[in-house]
């Protein structure tokens, strides 16, 4: 079993940033495809990104592409996500996701799951 908890959300202001982070603990993520969502009020939960177990490959939400990036530090067993200018609309709760599967169709199913961190972004 995977514990996966999250830090660094805040208020930011729009157009700054803000640098989430994922720990592991229980087990080494090494080997796991690692990812973050989001879930706004009032809306489903929401794909942002996804990293491949050795960092090589990634794959983004249309809503954050280019702005966010995903990457991971298995030594650390920690996965981080970098947020740049940002906007109200990225207001939500983040989750940190791990394990599971991601498809040949980016789709990505985690098995494991944080409780998350609260991301505001004040216009």
């Amino acid at each position: 079993q995977v514990q996966l908890v999250e830090s660094g959300g805040g208020l930011v202001q729009a157009g700054g940033s803000l640098r989430l982070s994922c720990a592991a603990s229980g087990r080494t993520i090494t080997s796991y495809t690692m990812g973050w969502f989001r879930q706004a009020p009032g809306k489903e939960r929401e794909f942002v990104a996804v990293i491949s177990w050795t960092g090589s490959s990634t794959y983004y939400g249309d809503s954050v592409k280019g702005r966010f990036t995903i990457s991971r530090d298995n030594a650390k067993n920690t996965v981080y996500l970098q947020m740049n200018s940002l906007k109200p609309e990225d207001t939500a709760v983040y989750y940190c996701a791990g394990g599971g599967r991601w498809d040949y169709y980016n789709n990505y199913q985690p098995a494991y799951w944080g409780q998350g961190t609260q991301v505001t972004v004040s216009s």
